[in-house]
C-alpha cells in the first residue's frame, strides 16, 4: 500500500533521518555487523522464498524455476560470498609510494558513503533491488528501498518481510508510485542507485544534481546480436531465444535484435522455429514455463508496434489481452526505420535485420546508442577483437546471451545510453564506498619541507620545478 503523498515530505524527511542517524552512530561499520546484515539477507530469501515466488507468479506469471534461479538463488548465494570476502574487501590500504614519501605513511581507507536511496524495477524486482542492498550493506551504508509499484504484490510483501530481518532504522522500504519516488527524490542521499530506463534516469539525475548526489544508472536499450555465417547457426538460434524467452524478454539484456547475413537469414528463422517447438510443444500461451506483459499498457504498446511493422512475421505468436499473455514472435526482413527498432521492445518480440556484411552489420549498431551488452555468435578471433575495438557496449558477451549475468566476478554496467555503474559483488562494495585518501606528516620530516616555504632559493626553485624538465622518452610510432 503507498503512503499518502500528502504525508511523504515529513514521513520521508523522518526516514531519511533516522538512517541518517543511525549511520552517524557508527552502528554500521565494524566489519562482523556488516557480515550479520548480509547472511540476514540471505536467510530472509531463503526462507520466505515460498512467498517471494507466489508473489511474483501473481505479479510477473514468472515461472517459479525461474524465479529461484535468477532471483532468489542469486541473492543468497551472493550475500554469503560478500560476507565471506569482505573482510579481504574492506582492508585499508597502503599503497606503494616513492621512498622519500614512505614517511608520510600514504593511505586509503575505504570508507561508506552514507545513506543511500535505491530505486528498483519491476521486471527483476528481487535481484535488482537487494543486488545494490548487498553493495550497501558490504559497504556499511543505510538504505532506502523504493521497490516498484507495478509488482504491487511483490513490493507489500518486501514491506512486510523486511523488518523481519532488518533494524528499520538501518533498512527501510518505503512503498509508492510516481508522486512518492518524486518526493523522495526532494531530499539530499549520499547516493542513489536506479535501475530503470532512460526517460526517468533523466529525471533522477536532475534531482540529484541539485544536491550533488553521486548516481549509478543501470539502463538498458536495444541489446544487438550480430552472427557471423561461418557460425552453427542451429546453436545461435537454440541460445539467443533461450535468452529472448527469459521474463518473456523484459530485461534489460535481452536480445533485441538480430543481424544476419541475408543468405543465412532463412536458416536462422527455421531454427528459431525448430527450437520453439521444443521449448514449449503446446506454445508458449498457456506455458507454465513462460512468463506474463506486466500490464495491459505494456501488452498494448508491443502488439502495437507488431501491428506497424512492415517486416515480415515469421513465427506467429499468440496474444491473450485479457491474462497480458504474448507468446514469442519472430520477424524478418526488418529494415532501418521499422517500428520494432524505434525503442527497446522489453517484451518477447525478436526483428531479424538482414545485411550483406558483417562491416555493414558493426555500421548499423555503431549508429545507434550504445547497448547495455553487445552479442555476437562467431569462431573467428579476428572478428571478436573487431567487435570490441570498434563498438562500444556495457559488455560484449561471446556464442551466448544472458549468462554473463552468472559470473560474479564481472562488473555489470551500462555504458553512455545504457548507464553507468558498476555492480555485482565486489563491484556494487566499490560503488557504495569512497576511498578516502590519508597522509600522517611527521615532525621529522621538516628539513626535508623546508624547500617549499617562501622566500625559495634558486636552488629551491630548481628542486620544486624538477619535474618540469623530466626527460619524455621518444615516440615508438
Amino acid at each position: 500500500m503507498a503512503t499518502p503523498v500528502s504525508t511523504i515530505p515529513k514521513s520521508a524527511a523522518k526516514i531519511r533521518d533516522a538512517l541518517r542517524a543511525t549511520f552517524r552512530s557508527g552502528l554500521t561499520r565494524p566489519i562482523a555487523w556488516r557480515q550479520h546484515q548480509l547472511y540476514q539477507l540471505a536467510r530472509m530469501a531463503q526462507i520466505e522464498r515460498e512467498l517471494i515466488c507466489d508473489a511474483l507468479k501473481k505479479d510477473l506469471g514468472k515461472p517459479k524455476t525461474e524465479i529461484l534461479m535468477a532471483e532468489v538463488g542469486c541473492i543468497i548465494e551472493r550475500s554469503v560470498k560478500s560476507a565471506e570476502q569482505l573482510p579481504e574487501w574492506a582492508k585499508t590500504e597502503y599503497p606503494d609510494v616513492a621512498d622519500w614519501q614512505k614517511p608520510w605513511k600514504p593511505t586509503i581507507y575505504k570508507a561508506p558513503r552514507g545513506t543511500a536511496l535505491i530505486i528498483s524495477p519491476w521486471n527483476y524486482p528481487m535481484i535488482l533491488t537487494f543486488q545494490p542492498l548487498i553493495g550497501a550493506i558490504a559497504a556499511g551504508c543505510t538504505a532506502v528501498l523504493k521497490p516498484s509499484e507495478l509488482v504491487p504484490t511483490f513490493s507489500q510483501l518486501l514491506e512486510e518481510i523486511v523488518p523481519k530481518y532488518f533494524d528499520p532504522n538501518v533498512y527501510r522500504v518505503v512503498n509508492g508510485a510516481v508522486p512518492e519516488t518524486s518526493k523522495l527524490l526532494e531530499f539530499q542521499w549520499d547516493h542513489i542507485f536506479y535501475t530503470g530506463n532512460g526517460r526517468v534516469a533523466r529525471i533522477i539525475a536532475s534531482a540529484a544534481a541539485k544536491h550533488l548526489t553521486p548516481l549509478t544508472l543501470e539502463l538498458g536499450g536495444k541489446s544487438p546480436v550480430i552472427i557471423d555465417s561461418a557460425y552453427d547457426i542451429d546453436l545461435a538460434a537454440k541460445r539467443i531465444l533461450w535468452g529472448k524467452c527469459n521474463n518473456a524478454g523484459q530485461i534489460c539484456v535481452a536480445p533485441d535484435y538480430v543481424l544476419v547475413q541475408r543468405d543465412k537469414q532463412n536458416e536462422l528463422v527455421n531454427a528459431f522455429r525448430k527450437h520453439y517447438n521444443a521449448f514449449f510443444p503446446k506454445g508458449a500461451l498457456d506455458s507454465p514455463l513462460f512468463g506474463s506483459i506486466v500490464s495491459d499498457l505494456h501488452h498494448k504498446r508491443l502488439t502495437s508496434l507488431l501491428s506497424r511493422t512492415k517486416g515480415e512475421v515469421v513465427l506467429q505468436g499468440r496474444a491473450d489481452a485479457a491474462r497480458r499473455r504474448l507468446e514469442p514472435t519472430i520477424v524478418k526482413d526488418v529494415v532501418d526505420g521499422d517500428s520494432l527498432l524505434e525503442e527497446e521492445l522489453f517484451g518477447p518480440i525478436l526483428p531479424i535485420v538482414p545485411v550483406d556484411s558483417l562491416n555493414q552489420a558493426v555500421d548499423f549498431v555503431n549508429a545507434r546508442s550504445h547497448p547495455l551488452v553487445l552479442y555476437a555468435f562467431s569462431d573467428n578471433e579476428s572478428l571478436k577483437q573487431q567487435l570490441v575495438s570498434e563498438t562500444q557496449s556495457g559488455a560484449v558477451v561471446f556464442n551466448d546471451t544472458f549468462q554473463h549475468l552468472s559470473v560474479n566476478e564481472l562488473p555489470f554496467a551500462g555504458v553512455g545510453e545504457s548507464g553507468y555503474g558498476n555492480q555485482v559483488m565486489k563491484h556494487t562494495y566499490d560503488t557504495f564506498t569512497q576511498l578516502r585518501s590519508s597522509i600522517d606528516m611527521p615532525k621529522e620530516a621538516e628539513p626535508y619541507l623546508a624547500i617549499r616555504y617562501p622566500p625559495h632559493s634558486e636552488e629551491a626553485v630548481k628542486a620544486l620545478t624538477a619535474a618540469v624538465y623530466m626527460p619524455i622518452p621518444p615516440s615508438r610510432l
